[in-house]
């Protein structure tokens, strides 16, 4: 009967939080209706499909479009690190949950557009429109069909968060040419060009300044700036281990 048909998975280990407690082994037996596509069973399990690499069936690899035939065998690999995109430099879109990360990712140079405000039809939108990589910790968002591409972002704290983006895409970075805010480019200041802007004791303590030449933001190496020294060292060490 096509109601008993089934197909043996075997997932990489990097794939088992997407799945249920009981599928988080490496053989797990789906049944499937005989015309549903592979990647439709994989996803069924809970795996989104962006997060989904190579597809093997006894040995030669096939799309998620195969239609698995009863008694297959499946392994099911996670994305290779660093996974290559089909635009370079890549660039990326944050959902409303991810704004720290969106500031990290803008400190090193990275084009990383993001509001606080988009709901997921609006990021879908944004993220086919202009090519960008849609970051996100919502697996739901990842399975939806429109979404040109997407990835899951691995890790509860932002430090983790933007290792893992840097490992799995290693992006050329180019700190301290964004804004943190705006995602603009900034520009060397003349201390006189900002004086207006800033306070005197501000004047008084820093020479060079910068602004953003979307938002008009100044930026200059304040007390904070040794935090995002370190943010950027551990990045470049980050992207260059991947290489």
């Amino acid at each position: 009967m096509m109601d008993q048909a089934r197909v043996h998975i075997h997932l990489a280990a990097e794939l088992w939080l997407f799945v249920a407690p009981r599928h988080r082994r490496e053989h797990v037996e789906s049944r499937h209706d005989g015309t549903s596509s592979l990647g439709h069973v994989i996803e069924s399990l809970g795996v989104p499909l962006p997060e989904i690499g190579r597809l093997l069936v006894r040995g030669h690899a096939v799309a998620p479009s195969y239609r698995p035939a009863d008694g297959d065998t499946v392994r099911v690999d996670a994305p290779r690190r660093p996974q290559r995109l089909p635009l370079s430099p890549p660039r990326f879109l944050l959902d409303v949950h991810l704004g720290t990360l969106a500031r990290r990712l803008r400190l090193i140079g990275i084009d990383t557009a993001y509001s606080n405000d988009r709901d997921d039809d609006e990021l879908i939108l944004q993220a086919n429109a202009e090519r960008r990589v849609l970051l996100t910790q919502d697996r739901g968002l990842l399975c939806r069909r429109k979404l040109w591409r997407g990835a899951y972002v691995r890790g509860a704290y932002p430090d983790d968060q933007l290792r893992d983006v840097l490992e799995r895409f290693a992006p050329p970075l180019a700190p301290w040419t964004r804004c943190t805010s705006c995602n603009g480019f900034l520009t060397p200041a003349g201390k006189s060009d900002v004086e207006h802007l800033l306070r005197p004791g501000t004047l008084r303590a820093y020479d060079s300044y910068g602004t953003c030449a979307s938002c008009g933001r100044v930026y200059w190496r304040g007390a904070h700036s040794a935090r995002l020294e370190d943010i950027v060292e551990t990045a470049t060490r980050t992207v260059g281990a991947c290489q």
